[in-house]
């Protein structure tokens, strides 16, 4: 107990104001500069909350916790896009090899699917082979393709008329869940992925 009433008379003789959920992580720290890595990992978690729920490659619920060791220090794009889609599947090879050659340059960059897939089975045999979060199928994923106006022609009738894109198509985002640049893949292709910038403003 002694030594966490001497951690609140530093932080209160320093007149720092330290969020609440970072208290536990303060004090249980024996490294140096605490609460540094404490306000990172707080404003980790603000951006995160900009994003939907998400799923792992393998179908199952992501933590704030795997979401933010999947995303810490990377670019990071939501791709929508279908795996019954021939421009989405002819595209994806010049997509993974431009992530590959991004992380192996130290650019990392961290790709979430947004499934325009008709089976959640469908979605995790994607993810799983492209090794990619997910955005949930149905109202999430929907939720998501009505805020950025893609989707696919086939999704018409239910999400109207008013997209900009079918897919395949990427939108990268910034720290704040914020779109900062739209990558047309369905009509330029791979040619789309040379708009991607990948300077160190864009990394979360």
């Amino acid at each position: 107990r002694g030594s966490i009433d001497n951690t609140r008379t530093h932080i209160n003789s320093i007149g720092m104001i330290v969020p609440a959920a970072c208290f536990a992580f303060l004090i249980s720290t024996r490294h140096s500069s605490p609460l540094t890595r404490c306000a990172s990992r707080t404003r980790m978690t603000s951006s995160l909350s900009a994003l939907p729920n998400l799923n792992k490659s393998d179908g199952t619920g992501a933590s704030i916790d795997d979401i933010s060791e999947q995303v810490k220090g990377k670019h990071v794009a939501l791709y929508f896009a279908a795996g019954w889609c021939p421009m989405c599947t002819s595209f994806e090879p010049s997509l993974m090899q431009f992530r590959e050659a991004a992380n192996s340059s130290g650019k990392d960059v961290e790709i979430i699917y947004v499934p325009s897939d008709r089976q959640a089975a469908d979605v995790v045999k994607r993810t799983s082979s492209m090794n990619m979060l997910s955005v949930p199928i149905g109202e999430e994923a929907d939720a998501m393709k009505r805020k950025y106006k893609i989707w696919a022609g086939a999704e018409s009738l239910k999400l109207g008329m008013g997209r900009r894109s079918g897919v395949p198509a990427l939108v990268v985002l910034d720290k704040s869940g914020d779109e900062v640049h739209f990558l047309a893949a369905e009509s330029k292709g791979s040619k789309a992925l040379g708009d991607w910038p990948l300077d160190d403003s864009g990394l979360w």
